[in-house]
């Protein structure tokens, strides 16, 4: 099927998924979400054993669009908690998908972006590219991603990352374990389609059935957390600072924060 935002291809082992707003730094807006968890259904459906997912350009993914943080500084509380409730819903498709993914980062992936690339079950990464959960810039929080990040790289780490909104360097988050390999440009999707290769190698079978006892192992307790993490994202975004932070952001200028 058509996508308005990324470009579906197949070949005998993989799908790759290429994020294509370049203009927009492949930001994500609300139909990238919805074209992405589209074109995962159609490669669920399909008989390739893996999927590749990467950006147009020179980002990987930079965050929610500037259209959409405008939308979501005059939503109401409810409407708040259901747009929560749906990025909840698309991160967790991520990190549940039955076949393997992998991110081929070929640039900075910055909020939710950097969400993307680090629920993927591979994240191969240039040497250029940068990551960030720089959500407590703008007065907001990365509550939704919280929960995943903690048990990938463990608390004291995530701690550093969440509260910091600090950006790192590609050899940085290999050493933090947000990435797999960092991999030369130039070899970036050749590697990707390498490892594609050795996973059509291995027992699908044998895959499918480790990722369902990896997901089962925690899904109760995620299930739980997610739902605290969609009330939390909601209350802050009624909050002044939340309010000021986009303000302020959309108006390039620094932010005057409140603490309420």
């Amino acid at each position: 099927m058509p996508y308005s935002t990324l470009q579906l291809d197949w070949d005998e082992t993989a799908a790759v998924l290429t994020l294509n707003r370049p203009e927009k730094r492949n930001s994500l807006s609300e139909t990238m979400v919805e074209d992405i968890l589209a074109a995962l259904s159609e490669v669920e459906a399909s008989p390739v054993r893996s999927a590749i997912i990467t950006g147009a350009g020179t980002a990987f993914c930079g965050g929610m669009d500037l259209g959409n943080l405008q939308e979501i500084n005059s939503q109401s509380f409810e409407q708040n908690l259901a747009d929560a409730r749906r990025i909840a819903n698309f991160f967790r498709r991520l990190y549940s998908f039955p076949k393997p993914l992998i991110a081929a980062v070929n640039g900075h992936a910055m909020a939710g972006g950097c969400g993307i690339a680090t629920l993927c079950d591979f994240t191969l990464a240039v040497p250029a590219a940068k990551f960030g959960y720089t959500e407590v810039r703008v007065g907001f929080m990365p509550a939704l991603v919280l929960i995943y990040l903690v048990r990938q790289i463990g608390e004291k780490k995530a701690r550093d990352l969440l509260l910091s909104g600090r950006v790192v360097e590609a050899g940085e988050a290999l050493r933090l374990g947000l990435v797999t390999e960092v991999v030369p440009r130039q070899e970036l999707m050749a590697q990707a389609r390498a490892l594609a290769a050795t996973l059509a190698a291995a027992s699908g079978a044998s895959i499918l059935e480790t990722k369902r006892l990896l997901l089962a192992s925690a899904e109760g307790e995620l299930d739980r957390q997610l739902e605290l993490a969609v009330q939390a994202s909601a209350r802050m975004r009624m909050t002044q600072d939340f309010r000021e932070g986009i303000s302020s952001f959309l108006e390039k200028r620094k932010p005057k924060w409140t603490g309420r």
